[in-house]
């Protein structure tokens, strides 16, 4: 079904981009008191990509939230991408997904088909990812925004974090970089139609497969690249696991005409939240083009998974990855974590 509402037009900022800048949060929780928990293995102490709570064992959950505004003018596709969006925090995990939750504002004057379909577009994605929906919440607001809360279960000793990254170990990334960029771009009116068609599928393509895949190998740590971006992400990867991570700028693939949108400074506002965050601990050789680096700092929505493995398990992993997910043809070598001598924690070359 299709309706006449252009979703992006009714938000100031769209998808991971509206996240609040990852410095900023990190001070809204100081001072708050030192919880203690045997059991839960994962909570915001390390900036990780869920929280996890162990049950028994050989069993514990994996608890997420996310929603935003608009990233696609058609509310089906928003409803897909806001919902796989969600969903990659479990897989990020190594976890699955069971059980999600809408979370949903929308203005009063917004049309009942469109909210339904934004509603049938997250429950559809939620079925791919083999969960199901299970109730959710819902306000008014002047501008749409939608996500899930999600449940998922893992079995802790095979649990993924993203500060566990080991000296030698090699970084693969999973999809195309500059999501954030092109988006503003479309915003804009100044991509066209086969632009918008692909950045959509990227966004809307789960990383179940990549997370399946994944599972042979000797992964020691991984996460998800969303709102602070690659190198955002890559800084807390390498301050959790108190490494220093060097990463290769040409061997990224970026989305078409990325490149050139950044040189003409069509950049999210996240951009410049991102440089300020990571700046003062990732250092940037001065070959690299600035258009390179603005879309490192560019803000991800449903982002591919990064995934730090031992070096001899990092050509299986490759093929693997590329095996699982054709229709996102991305799979990247970008990196390798070192050990820490002070100085920058993240070095781009």
């Amino acid at each position: 079904m299709e309706t006449k509402v252009k979703l992006t037009k009714l938000a100031d900022c769209a998808g991971c981009g509206a996240k609040v800048g990852a410095g900023e949060l990190a001070s809204l929780f100081e001072g708050f008191p030192d919880m203690r928990d045997p059991n839960l293995l994962v909570g915001f102490d390390h900036a990780d990509d869920a929280a996890v709570y162990r049950l028994r064992d050989d069993l514990a959950i994996v608890q997420t939230l996310d929603f935003f505004p608009p990233i696609a003018d058609d509310p089906f596709t928003f409803g897909q991408i806001a919902a796989a969006n969600a969903l990659s925090d479990i897989y990020a995990m190594g976890g699955r997904p069971i059980t999600a939750l809408n979370i949903m504002a929308v203005p009063e004057s917004m049309p009942k088909d469109a909210v339904r379909e934004i509603l049938r577009g997250g429950a559809t994605k939620v079925a791919e990812a083999g969960a199901i929906v299970a109730g959710g919440h819902s306000i008014y607001d002047d501008e749409p925004k939608y996500g899930l809360s999600v449940t998922g279960v893992i079995d802790p000793a095979k649990l993924l974090r993203n500060d566990t990254a080991q000296v030698g170990d090699v970084l693969i990334y999973t999809k195309p970089v500059g999501i954030g960029v092109l988006t503003t771009a479309l915003k804009g009116g100044i991509a066209g139609e086969d632009e918008r068609e692909l950045v959509e599928r990227v966004m809307s393509t789960l990383n179940r497969a990549a997370a399946e895949a994944a599972r042979p190998y000797r992964v020691h740590a991984c996460t998800d690249i969303t709102g602070f971006a690659v190198l955002g992400h890559t800084l807390e990867l390498a301050q959790g696991s108190d490494t220093q991570v060097t990463l290769d700028s040409t061997a990224f693939e970026f989305l078409p005409g990325v490149l050139d949108y950044a040189a003409m400074g069509i950049l999210p506002a996240g951009v410049y939240r991102n440089r300020r965050y990571a700046e003062a601990e990732v250092s940037i050789a001065d070959s690299v083009p600035l258009a390179v680096a603005d879309v490192l700092f560019d803000p991800q929505t449903s982002g591919g998974l990064l995934f730090s493995v031992h070096p001899d398990d990092a050509d299986a992993l490759e093929a693997a990855l590329k095996a699982a997910s054709p229709a996102v043809p991305a799979v990247q070598r970008i990196g390798a974590v070192g050990a820490y001598e002070g100085g920058s924690r993240v070095i781009v070359r």
